[in-house]
């Protein structure tokens, strides 16, 4: 057994993924990783004296599909750092029990590197966090399991 910060994992087994990014173009790598990604509300957090805004979501394994099975799944944290402010269009504040579905993360640069992250979520939601520097961070925190409904998204090309 190998052990990671993270999560035990046998000889052979797929590490798990850790991504940092520091500008618009990691940023979209990332957003390509955690597009359909699904969290209940109430799986996310600021915390504004830390200046962190964080995510517990399930993520598609869309980073090799020559080697996963279909409808893998696994738990990833998305964390970001430098945060200003958080807003959010179209959620509603008190219902922490709704799922939301990551459909892309996109960087609008501002002045001196600051700028806002913007989640666009399903449904015409969207949570905008403005930043001093862009800072994100994907952390897959478990094993990869078989999604529940056994069914992946498909997107076109």
């Amino acid at each position: 057994m190998t052990k990671t910060r993270d999560a035990t994992f046998e000889e052979g087994a797929q590490r798990p993924l850790r991504l940092k990014a520091l500008d618009g173009d990691d940023v979209q790598v990332i957003s390509a990783l955690v597009q359909d990604s699904v969290l209940p509300a109430s799986e996310m957090s600021w915390r504004k004296s830390e200046r962190r805004f964080g995510l517990l979501l399930n993520r598609f394994r869309w980073e090799d599909p020559a080697t996963t099975r279909e409808a893998e799944r696994v738990q990833a944290v998305l964390c970001i750092e430098n945060v200003m402010a958080v807003r959010s269009q179209g959620l509603d504040p008190k219902d922490r029990d709704t799922v939301l579905s990551i459909l892309a993360l996109v960087f609008e640069a501002g002045e001196d590197g600051a700028g806002t992250l913007r989640l666009i979520l399903a449904g015409d939601g969207e949570i905008a966090v403005d930043v001093e520097a862009p800072e994100v961070i994907l952390r897959d925190v478990t094993r990869p399991y078989g999604a529940p409904s056994g069914k992946v998204p498909r997107h076109p090309e």
